[in-house]
């Protein structure tokens, strides 16, 4: 069972659709974004209660995964999740005529620290991989949840950043990989945590003595 929301993410995500159904494209094309991070980040104090609430076991079997059982991305109020994380995660954003899709801005990569101007060279990376998802229980969800997993807005799990560092990511745990700009450690276990907490996962030991180690650089 999920684990119940704060009343933050929903009313960010109140907001959020009623700012795509009120604001014409155009607008929205040059507003600059609430936050460059993801919502609904807990604060250490908050993490490290998340962590220690979670159950640790070894990694569950890779049989039966494919990315297809995680249908992404999915598009609601005509922007696909990929568009709407470009358009929070970016200043200045400039969308195609008539659309969603982001043709300009300026995007902040932190688990790199670089920025970018063309939204081609960025990736929206699932913080807890699909894959890590699978073998810590998602393997047992119906397709809807997985759906839900894949294309959360409301929690830590999206953020846009460098094609070279998410790919360089690939589907490891943070025992495995870390962001290489040391200062964002902090906040992306944080964000690990946070999802493995609302989604009920579970964590390996490695895993778990990594995310402690991050947490210590807060």
């Amino acid at each position: 069972m999920l684990h119940p929301q704060k009343p933050t993410p929903t009313r960010w995500l109140a907001a959020a659709l009623t700012t795509l159904l009120a604001v014409p494209l155009l607008a929205l094309a040059t507003a600059a974004p609430a936050d460059a991070l993801p919502p609904d980040i807990p604060d250490e104090e908050q993490a490290r209660a998340e962590l220690a609430a979670l159950t640790v076991e070894p990694p569950g079997s890779m049989a039966g995964y494919s990315r297809d059982e995680f249908p992404h991305w999915t598009t609601v109020n005509g922007c696909t999740t990929r568009q709407s994380v470009l358009i929070r995660d970016g200043e200045n954003v400039e969308l195609a005529p008539g659309s969603c899709r982001p043709v300009a801005g300026d995007w902040f990569s932190p688990y790199d620290d670089t920025t970018w101007t063309d939204p081609s060279q960025l990736d929206i990376d699932h913080v807890v991989p699909l894959a890590e998802g699978w073998r810590s229980g998602a393997d047992e969800w119906t397709r809807d949840r997985r759906r839900q997993f894949a294309n959360d807005l409301t929690t830590s799990q999206l953020i846009a950043v460098s094609a070279a560092s998410n790919r360089s990511k690939g589907d490891q745990d943070p025992a495995d990989w870390q962001p290489p700009a040391e200062g964002f450690h902090c906040v992306y276990a944080e964000m690990w945590i946070h999802v493995k907490y609302v989604y009920d996962l579970t964590l390996d030991q490695d895993e778990l003595d990594a995310l402690g180690e991050m947490l210590n650089s807060c």
